[in-house]
């Protein structure tokens, strides 16, 4: 490999180590980081390139030292530039919990992780101050990347005036949906491939945009994950579980009834859903990461699903049904 952050990430690795070290490159992720495995002294490593101008390697940092110091399994950072954008971090090894669920085991795995959002819960600072508070702002931003990317840049939709209307109204639902719940530490991409197993412990990885927000809303990311969905049935289970085990620990507050809980759980993962796909025609036109397009179709069921559950919601599960969603099978087709 010759491109020149690849040749400056090898001379600091080698410089900082003194030996002569030649990282391999194992992955990417959804945005502009790389990983490489090295091995040094017969001890493997994870190198992490993350050019600076777009990934604040920091955050990363001081996020693992705050859920360390709870409790959470995370990479030990080993060394770092964060000035280049350069990082090497313990090695967790190559199996994700997505690699590793199915039907059997899948809730007991679930289980587990849902118990681990009582410490991620707890972090709401690092030792650089207060984390980012998910608020109206940003909550709307996130929603802004659907209709800016699947239906202007990916489906070249225009909207009439009476659709502009409707994905207002909607949008006023989910954002005031994540301002109304208890406000707690967020992990923000808390889903099965951003969990790892070693020695039959979870690891999380990937938390660099943790925040301060809704409590539901890291629970309904894992049961209600975009890349695999489970019957109805277990991730309602699962749900009702955690929410008699937060009003135990006294999490949100004992008149919180499970309707009430439920409905902040689904319309919250109708947002998170909304601005996923949005991100993954993201990835395809603007990253060239076209991967993503094929966890669309999947996000897109979810969102049909839950809006068409709920009376306020229907017109626009209505249109995804019927419009959407064939639209973006059209354009599918289109590129095959």
């Amino acid at each position: 490999m010759s491109d020149p952050r690849f040749i400056q990430l090898t001379t600091w690795l080698s410089d900082h180590f003194s030996l002569d070290l030649s990282p391999i490159l194992i992955s990417g992720d959804a945005s502009v980081r790389r990983y490489f495995r090295v091995l040094i002294n017969d001890v493997s490593y994870i190198v992490v390139d993350s050019p600076p101008k777009q990934v604040v390697l920091q955050q990363f940092i001081d996020i693992a030292n705050a859920y360390a110091q709870v409790g959470i399994n995370v990479p030990e950072v080993i060394a770092k530039d964060t000035q280049n954008g350069f990082m090497l971090l313990t090695d967790l090894g190559d199996t994700s919990l997505f690699s590793m669920l199915n039907i059997e085991n899948v809730e007991d795995y679930y289980k587990t992780a849902l118990a681990l959002l009582s410490d991620i819960t707890k972090v709401k600072k690092t030792n650089e101050g207060d984390l980012p508070l998910y608020d109206r702002a940003f909550v709307q931003r996130e929603l802004d990347i659907f209709t800016d990317w699947l239906l202007t840049c990916h489906l070249s939709i225009t909207l009439s005036h009476e659709q502009c209307g409707m994905l207002s109204k909607t949008f006023e639902h989910l954002v005031h949906n994540a301002l109304e719940q208890p406000l707690v530490g967020m992990h923000r991409d808390y889903h099965c491939r951003n969990i790892m197993l070693k020695n039959d412990e979870l690891h999380i990885i990937d938390f660099q945009d943790a925040v301060i927000g809704p409590i539901t809303y890291d629970v309904v990311s894992l049961l209600r994950d975009c890349y695999i969905r489970w019957p109805d049935k277990l991730v309602d289970h699962l749900m009702g579980e955690h929410y008699e085990a937060i009003k135990q620990r006294g999490e949100i507050a004992s008149h919180i009834t499970l309707a009430q809980y439920r409905r902040w759980f689904d319309l919250m993962g109708l947002q998170r859903h909304i601005k996923a796909v949005g991100i993954f025609a993201r990835l395809h036109h603007r990253d060239r990461k076209s991967a993503y397009l094929a966890d669309i179709p999947l996000t897109l069921s979810y969102i049909r699903d839950v809006a068409l559950s709920y009376p306020e919601l229907a017109a626009f599960g209505s249109w995804v049904e019927l419009v959407l969603i064939p639209q973006f099978m059209d354009s599918v087709e289109q590129v095959i």
